[in-house]
């Protein structure tokens, strides 16, 4: 990502200061992302499982992923971190090389009787990220933040593949759908000061400018599994 010309959120990370890049370049970058619309649901889901399951997400930056998906009613658990390469090399300064073959994903537990996986998926392909984006996401760009399912088992892979043709049917977007549809490998969770970061920084400026409108969005468009009180990481059993 360093390597990028596109890779704002680094750039003010290694700066260390909220200031340092003033909004408006986040604003100038900022693209009109494909979200912010309602979906039809999945014409297939998955078998409601008594016990919690675990759905992994990669799309663009996981500060925002994870706070849209704290705030979906059924949801216990969100967990910021990388998919896709080695537990090795599953550091952020590492995966911001673009080398490891990493995206940054979130890992979700869910309880399936409250909210089925076909659900999240609505949401994450509505409001969480643009699907038609190819290695980037409104101003990052790179492999890192790729638009991917990594499925934890074949019942998630055939509902997501399943989903993605349906929406690529009714041709909702403007732009075909890129996201690919991959068996999970491996899941290694971000750095602390990563984790719940829109609730602890809701004025830091690429929040601002990229993530708050998700959340704006999922509460206007999907009100009955909209929650006030998001799961934040930090109140939850590890």
């Amino acid at each position: 990502m360093a390597s990028k010309t596109g890779n704002w959120k680094a750039r003010v990370l290694a700066a260390g200061a909220v200031g340092i890049v003033p909004l408006l370049i986040y604003a100038e970058l900022a693209r009109g992302d494909a979200i912010d619309r309602v979906l039809p649901a999945p014409m297939s889901d998955e078998t409601k499982a008594a016990a919690p399951e675990k759905a992994v997400l990669a799309g663009g930056c996981f500060w925002g992923m994870q706070a849209v998906f704290e705030h979906v009613k059924g949801v216990q658990k969100v967990v910021a971190g990388y998919s896709g390469g080695s537990r090795e090399t599953a550091t952020y300064d590492q995966v911001t090389t673009e080398t490891t073959g990493h995206a940054e994903s979130i890992e979700i537990t869910f309880d399936p009787k409250t909210v089925s996986f076909g659900t999240l998926l609505r949401v994450y392909f509505s409001v969480a990220h643009d699907p038609t984006e190819l290695n980037r996401q409104g101003p990052d760009e790179g492999s890192s933040y790729r638009s991917e399912i990594f499925a934890a088992d074949p019942e998630q892979a055939r509902v997501a593949r399943d989903y993605i043709a349906q929406l690529g049917r009714a041709r909702i977007f403007p732009e075909p759908i890129v996201t690919q549809v991959e068996p999970l490998k491996g899941f290694y969770r971000a750095e602390d000061y990563h984790q719940d970061f829109l609730i602890k920084n809701p004025t830091y400026p690429y929040i601002v400018i990229n993530d708050a409108p998700k959340l704006a969005a999922l509460k206007r468009l999907f009100p009955s599994i909209y929650r006030d009180t998001p799961a934040r990481l930090a109140s939850t059993a590890p």
